[in-house]
């Protein structure tokens, strides 16, 4: 007894491989009936894939590749003078703070302000001057689509000074789309300097544009911010060594005036001498004044040229761009094994609810 239901128990284990080689058959015979709806359906499937393939515009991708080379703070060549340099406040050895080391010039690629800027920026397309944002408007026809509403049919970006809400609310919608589906901007090997931005869209004239601004405005914007305390500095030297430079001007200029005003001094009246000499030191103290303002005006333009990046464009965008297409071989194949799997899915899923269904 106890062998037979042993036996029984063993027949009935679904991980027995004669169980299970035995359902496989059985579905695989169900499936081969149903023979004519899973090849209609690969037919559809391939139909609906060469349609895709026939109908989807490729995407055009502009690419550009640069490397960022700073200085490195440390081992100046100026040796003594930077100790000098730094009492008027100018940093000889360059070190320009972190506000764009590591991933944070990505970041500034993708920022808000940054992709606005390039929107209202012009380029000329096909001989005549545009805004680029009206080229995204144009080849993804928003215009057709805001022609049934009145508030958006007549907006206009040629005039970037006069924005109302509805231009920045359309502008953050726009943005948005862009950061999300048109811009890429990564480190190929994370070791290495090397910044690839690049533009994906379905207008090849927008995303060569849009790359050759975007990366100018980024590189002037990063160019202005490192150098900015540099600029500052350099106002403020020269504004003194000016203002220094007329008064001791006016100084030799008085000196001279009183001493021709009396041509005929009397030795023995040794006060009259008194108001050259002191315009006289008075020159004498300002032109060494004079002296350590020009130099330490020539350092902070040292330092300024030193703080400047060197941004090195490896490769650019040209034309004609790298084109993605969706081949209507591959849209075929895709399209049929898609309906393959959907439809053996159904047929699987039907049978074994009608399966259930009798059991109970």
């Amino acid at each position: 007894m106890e062998n037979k239901k042993t036996g029984n128990r063993q027949d009935q284990d679904p991980a027995d491989l004669k169980g299970i080689i035995v359902k496989c058959m059985e579905w695989f015979a169900y499936l081969k009936s149903k023979w004519l709806t899973i090849l209609l359906c690969c037919v559809v499937g391939a139909l609906l894939g060469f349609a895709y393939a026939y109908t989807r515009k490729p995407i055009y991708t502009a690419s550009t590749s640069f490397v960022l080379e700073e200085e490195k703070s440390g081992g100046s060549a100026l040796g003594s003078l930077t100790g000098l340099a730094s009492m008027a406040g100018v940093d000889l050895l360059g070190g320009g703070g972190g506000l764009f080391q590591g991933d944070n010039i990505i970041e500034l690629y993708k920022s808000r302000s940054m992709i606005r800027k390039t929107l209202l920026s012009k380029a000329f397309v096909n001989g005549s001057e545009i805004r680029i944002i009206e080229r995204y408007i144009q080849y993804n026809k928003l215009r057709e689509k805001w022609a049934s509403n009145p508030q958006l049919k007549s907006i206009d970006f040629r005039d970037s000074s006069r924005t109302t809400l509805k231009h920045d609310s359309l502008m953050a919608v726009i943005v948005k789309d862009i950061k999300d589906n048109i811009l890429e901007v990564a480190k190929p090997d994370r070791k290495l300097s090397i910044i690839d931005v690049k533009i994906k869209s379905k207008d090849e004239v927008f995303a060569k544009i849009f790359s050759d601004n975007l990366v100018s405005n980024v590189t002037d914007f990063y160019i202005q911010t490192k150098t900015k305390k540099s600029l500052f500095n350099i106002g403020i030297l020269q504004k003194q060594v000016d203002s220094v430079m007329g008064v001791m001007n006016n100084s030799i200029y008085s000196a001279a005036s009183t001493i021709d005003a009396t041509p005929n001094l009397n030795p023995s009246r040794q006060a009259l001498r008194a108001p050259a000499q002191r315009y006289q030191f008075s020159a004498e103290t300002n032109k060494a004044i004079l002296t350590e303002l020009v130099k330490n005006l020539e350092l902070a333009k040292i330092s300024r040229r030193k703080e400047v990046p060197l941004i090195q464009v490896i490769d650019s965008p040209i034309y004609p761009l790298e084109r993605d297409n969706f081949g209507k071989l591959k849209g075929i194949i895709v399209g049929g094994f898609l309906g393959f799997i959907l439809v053996v899915m159904i047929l699987v899923i039907r049978r074994s609810i009608k399966q259930l269904l009798i059991a109970e």
